[in-house]
């Protein structure tokens, strides 16, 4: 089990659980909510997750970047198939049979809750498939995730809940869809040198780290005014601004990833960047129910 754990990527997991939750907190705010749907959605979502995560350990491994990373807890790989635990073709095969399974759920929730559920999940189902043999190679391939792995999935959940898409949900989504931006973005400074090697073209390749990092912080500072902005235009609840309690620790997350030459002011960077982007979302979401509560 522990060999399995570590090739989806477990920690990395509770992503899903605070963007599943966000989307069905929004539908809540809004008089809809249905418990079946939210875990059905959920459970979808994590799928997604683990099919990304473990076709892209296998790429990485087909391609030696696995091989060459600097290994942190936050980036680099598992090590499950560099280590042996799993084969390349265990890979695969759970990565295909995780994108597969989702496929029967996306249907059904097609036809329960319309076909303008149906764009969304194919813009979705193509960013897993390419993400890592195509995406990745194309200058700035962070915006994949965070539509994909960001804002797409807080707007399915909101809609499989609603069977519609509203202004205020899509404004809401836009602090999830930045956040996982800057968490893949962030993650990504250590294993600059080993992804050149693949002819990847991550932004702190395309146009280094110095530029990447002020990137990364301009970004981080845009979530907390876009939420700021939203509650002003009444475009989002009051209570929302839970979500700017992760000021601190994005405070501490910029400061090292302008010091990103020492890793030790790097490593704990990505540590609070990880906070901010779980914690924010799951602040949202709790500042949603309590709206719909008061």
């Amino acid at each position: 089990m522990k060999k399995w754990l570590l090739v989806i990527r477990a920690p990395f997991l509770p992503l899903s659980v605070v963007l599943a939750f966000l989307g069905a907190c929004i539908a809540w705010y809004d008089g809809a909510f249905h418990l079946g749907y939210a875990l059905l959605a959920f459970f979808g979502l994590l799928l997604a997750h683990i099919s990304v995560d473990v076709l892209n350990e296998y790429f990485d491994y087909r391609s030696g970047v696995d091989l060459k990373t600097q290994r942190t807890p936050f980036s680099g790989g598992s090590g499950a198939l560099p280590s042996g635990l799993i084969t390349p073709s265990q890979a695969l095969w759970l990565g295909i049979g995780s994108y597969l399974a989702i496929i029967p759920i996306g249907i059904y929730f097609t036809i329960v809750q319309g076909w303008l559920l149906l764009p969304l999940l194919l813009v979705a189902a193509v960013c897993i498939v390419i993400y890592t043999p195509f995406i990745l190679k194309m200058g700035w391939p962070e915006w994949a995730p965070g539509a994909g792995m960001g804002a797409l999935p807080v707007l399915g959940a909101y809609f499989v809940q609603t069977g519609e898409y509203t202004l205020p949900t899509v404004i809401a989504c836009i602090p999830s869809g930045i956040l996982v931006h800057n968490l893949l973005l962030l993650n990504e400074f250590p294993d600059v040198e080993a992804d050149a090697t693949a002819k990847r073209r991550t932004l702190p390749i395309a146009i280094g780290k110095a530029k990447a990092s002020i990137v990364y912080s301009v970004l981080t500072v845009i979530v907390y005014l876009w939420i700021i902005g939203g509650v002003v235009a009444g475009q989002m609840p009051v209570f929302s601004l839970l979500g700017l309690l992760t000021i601190p620790f994005a405070i501490k997350a910029i400061r090292g990833a302008l010091k990103h030459q020492d890793m030790a002011k790097l490593g704990p960077a990505m540590a609070n960047n990880v906070m901010v982007v779980l914690l924010t979302q799951l602040l949202m979401g709790i500042g949603y129910i309590l709206a719909g509560v008061f």
